[in-house]
């Protein structure tokens, strides 16, 4: 049995600082190259967060194809009994970002660490620059659909009553003044709850300890589907895994975003 079972999705430093050795460990650092060269978690392997994106205009977001996301965890050394911890030193939107990829290749045995890099330096935790070995290997992976909505998938899906869309974006952008794609505006019945409010900044960016309180004042209750978007997925990798965290059963990612259904000439916007 792993060191890790029985331990929720979010942890805290001081639930992994005690597992650092475990052998089943891939530790997954997402933050830019150069901050991952001043110091990371010990054993923690660098992932270039534009390799979990396909990284093509309109929708860079959208999911890599299935031999890039192959070369990606076959660099991990991935395998069916690893465990992966992940961590960004921004408060989790890349790091949620690759929960997504997990979810997607079907792999469930992950965490995401609590307020990431900087709750880690917040407790005065040791860091490290030794650069952990390459690995050479290959998978096989099956991609999974459930944990992705399409642009189809959500465009279908309006007006339902068991659908609620969480836009992390932006306010200006939710209201169309700040434009990112060719139209602005938002996704009709979206509800606009910013990423970086649902981060408690006096505690190193940990999860605010009242959000499930913050959703259901929103309407974004867990008898609905939960659908989370921002311009890229980025920021929206930070409220997938805060809805899956508080046990919203039913949980998407819209890779696409706004970037792809605002320069769409005929998808329907409120401003």
């Amino acid at each position: 049995m792993s060191v890790f079972s029985g331990l929720p999705l979010v942890i805290e430093p001081a639930e992994l600082a005690s597992r650092l050795q475990a052998p089943e460990l891939i530790l997954v650092d997402l933050s830019p190259a150069a901050r991952y060269a001043e110091g990371h978690l010990p054993g923690a392997r660098w992932v270039d967060s534009k390799r979990t994106q396909w990284g093509q205009p309109p929708a860079p977001g959208l999911l890599p194809d299935k031999a890039q996301l192959e070369t990606l965890f076959a660099d991990l050394g991935h395998r069916p009994e690893a465990v992966y911890v992940v961590y960004d030193d921004e408060g989790g939107g890349w790091a949620g970002r690759f929960i997504w990829l997990l979810d997607v290749i079907g792999h469930p045995r992950y965490h995401f660490l609590n307020g990431g890099l900087q709750a880690w330096m917040g407790e005065g935790r040791t860091l490290s620059r030794d650069v952990p070995a390459p690995i050479s290997g290959s998978v096989d992976l099956v991609l999974q659909d459930e944990p992705t909505a399409s642009r189809e998938y959500l465009q279908n899906r309006l007006g339902a009553a068991d659908l609620a869309v969480w836009d992390a974006r932006g306010p200006e952008e939710f209201r169309g003044e700040k434009l990112l794609s060719a139209r602005g505006g938002h996704v009709p019945g979206a509800v606009n709850f910013e990423w970086t409010a649902g981060m408690d900044p006096q505690r190193g960016l940990r999860i605010r300890a009242d959000m499930a309180e913050v959703l259901e004042g929103l309407g974004i209750t867990k008898d609905k589907e939960v659908i989370t978007h921002c311009q890229t997925h980025r920021r929206s990798g930070f409220t997938y895994v805060v809805a899956k965290a508080l046990g919203y059963p039913r949980v998407r990612a819209y890779a696409g975003s706004w970037s792809e259904w605002g320069n769409l000439p005929d998808t329907p916007i409120e401003y």
